[in-house]
């Protein structure tokens, strides 16, 4: 059975940094393709970051690109998520998801959240001074 547990959120002052982990059990991460997500408060959920090993991919959404980078450890099955100069619309409930089938090009190069079939249960994360 997949599972999939986020921890590392909290709150952060704005330029502060955060780490998130992603554990994730019931499957291998060689082949799988690993999003975080997030969703604000009135807002849909949207795509962070993406990555996949087999590939050698990582996928950021433009806003977080050059603060956020994800990485992971297969001997741990845990995906991380750092995340630096965090700003208040960085505010959101974030989300680990898994696509454990063997990769597709659309899948590690846009990151679709139709893609992801397994989820964690979220992990608050909230900037503010």
């Amino acid at each position: 059975q997949v599972q999939l547990v986020e921890s590392g959120g909290g709150l952060v002052q704005p330029g502060g940094s955060l780490r998130l982990s992603c554990a994730a059990s019931g499957f291998t991460l060689d082949y799988a393709t690993i999003g975080w997500f997030r969703q604000a408060p009135g807002k849909e959920r949207e795509g962070v970051s993406c990555i996949n090993s087999s590939y050698g991919s990582t996928y950021y959404a433009n806003s977080v690109k050059g603060r956020f980078t994800i990485s992971r450890d297969n001997a741990k099955n845990t995906v991380y998520l750092q995340m630096d100069s965090l700003k208040p619309e960085d505010t959101a409930v974030y989300y680990c998801a898994a696509d454990p089938r063997p990769p597709t090009i659309v899948v590690v190069t846009t990151c679709p959240i139709s893609e992801f079939g397994s989820w964690g249960q979220g992990t608050q994360v909230t900037v503010s001074a």
